[in-house]
């Protein structure tokens, strides 16, 4: 068997961890459906507040699961890691 490349299984160690909560998942699935959406329309969308959900896309951001832009005053997020939406897929199709 191959070396295990530490650094790769630390990359995909921090991936995992950051799909492994139910609010981040929920903002996944949120991005998916609706793409590119900003903070306070997630909150509704999420029934919760913003300093929660920040908290969540900032996990999400640092694993470069989604990213942001700037529109104005608002800061908007897209999925740009395509893998989460593959994973979600073969999850959703498996229950």
């Amino acid at each position: 068997m191959n070396k295990i490349n530490e650094e790769k299984l630390e990359r995909w160690s921090e991936f995992f961890k950051a799909l492994s909560h139910p609010t981040r998942l929920k903002i996944i699935l949120t991005l998916i459906e609706k793409g590119e959406i900003c903070v306070k329309s997630m909150c509704d969308i999420l029934e919760t507040t913003q300093s929660n959900i920040s908290q969540h896309l900032s996990i999400l951001k640092n694993a470069n699961i989604i990213k942001y832009k700037k529109k104005g005053m608002l800061n908007c997020y897209e999925i740009t890691d395509n893998r989460v939406k593959e994973i979600l897929k073969i999850i959703s199709d498996n229950e």
